[in-house]
């Protein structure tokens, strides 16, 4: 072999692979319990090579039936309409030509979108962080989002429960005391007495943070924070709206808690207001929602020049969460990532290699794309219909 052909023939191979074509695109349902079912799209090419993304929480409070994954696959048909027979790497077509109308095509997009970066990985043999500018933290913080395995919703419960995800090694918890919302001031505080009561639990050392679901006035959001000062949360996420700018902005400068959201915004110029007008301290965009991991990027660059940290909103299932944490290796203003915490016990063997955390951390995987592949005989065993 001459020396011309040494030095191009790895770059000829590289260029041969980069000519893959997209064949078709696979929704899986699996249902995780009577709540949750988790979405995942799977992306084959001509070359055999696959990739993954996630779609789970595309309903909203209608949560996932039969019914409505037809829904999903549907929009995957027309979304993937423009994507058959391109190249895994036209990222930037995919993401200049859509034209999204609601939470259920947003999602079906970034999941699609999410899965052509795993699939791009996977054809060069390279993990995701590395194709973003590679890696500055070997291991990710992870908080403990108690709220769904809590089935107990008493302050009992939630203590407990905490008391549980801490003894598994997490240093941070999460809950929603105000699901099922009532108006009234009982109901309001009955969730403030679980929020002492899971101070109490764990401790003075663990971090706590409650998710309001936008469920409060710009009064009744003060009101509750201040009632909550001794209980030190780490930060305080959505009592309004995160569109509501001017609210939210409100509520952050009357408080003493950091504030959070954005769970369900799309894109840059969704997330500009929050971070333009300093409405939070916390950005919480979800590679499901927000466009995918190129967006994600860019919207956490767009945050950091407001000084503003992301924690990403992930309380769903692994294929999701391994995306995130190809996302945050090299995230500059990083701060913490979702995990939904015991829901299933075998959620961690969903994916091969399976997911593992220890000490409330999560390692970055090394592998190619995303770093997991489906585990097919249990996702088969637990597929919905």
């Amino acid at each position: 072999m001459n020396r011309r052909a040494f030095l191009l023939g790895p770059l000829a191979a590289a260029g041969a692979r980069a000519r893959v074509k997209l064949t078709e695109a696979e929704l899986i349902p699996v249902r995780a319990t009577a709540r949750t079912v988790w979405l995942f799209i799977r992306l084959r090419s001509d070359a055999g090579v696959e990739g993954l993304g996630e779609a789970s929480d595309a309903f909203g409070i209608r949560g996932t039936t039969v019914e409505n994954a037809g829904e999903m696959r549907e929009e995957l048909r027309k979304q993937f309409a423009e994507l058959a027979g391109r190249s895994p790497f036209d990222i930037e077509y995919f993401r200049q030509s859509a034209r999204l109308n609601g939470l259920l095509a947003r999602t079906v997009h970034s999941a699609l979108e999410q899965a052509m970066w795993d699939m791009a990985g996977n054809v060069l043999d390279a993990p995701v962080y590395s194709l973003l500018g590679g890696k500055v933290r070997d291991r990710l913080p992870v908080y403990a989002n108690i709220n769904r395995t809590t089935s107990v919703r008493t302050p009992e419960g939630f203590a407990a429960t905490a008391k549980r995800a801490v003894a598994d090694g997490f240093q941070a918890v999460k809950l929603a005391p105000w699901d099922n919302f009532v108006d009234s001031d009982a109901f309001v505080d009955r969730g403030i007495q679980c929020l002492f009561a899971v101070r109490e639990a764990v401790g003075k050392r663990v971090q706590i943070m409650t998710d309001c679901h936008s469920f409060f006035t710009v009064e009744r959001a003060k009101r509750v924070a201040k009632q909550l000062e001794p209980v030190g949360l780490s930060w305080y996420e959505e009592p309004v709206a995160p569109e509501k700018t001017a609210e939210t902005l409100a509520i952050r400068r009357a408080i003493q808690q950091e504030m959070a959201g954005g769970e369900f915004l799309f894109g840059v110029k969704e997330f500009a207001p929050l971070c333009r007008e300093k409405a939070v301290d916390v950005i919480m965009p979800d590679v499901k929602h927000c466009g995918g991991v190129l967006e994600m990027t860019r919207i956490a660059a767009m945050a950091d020049l407001f000084g503003v940290s992301v924690a990403p909103h992930n309380p769903t299932g692994p294929v999701s969460t391994a995306a995130s944490v190809q996302l945050c290796a090299g995230m500059r203003n990083f701060r913490i990532l979702e995990l939904q915490w015991s829901e299933v016990e075998w959620r961690g063997a969903l994916v091969r290699p399976a997911e593992r955390f220890e000490n409330g951390t999560i390692a970055v995987g090394d592998g190619p794309g995303f770093g997991i592949r489906l585990n097919e005989a249990l996702t088969t065993e637990k597929r919905m219909v």
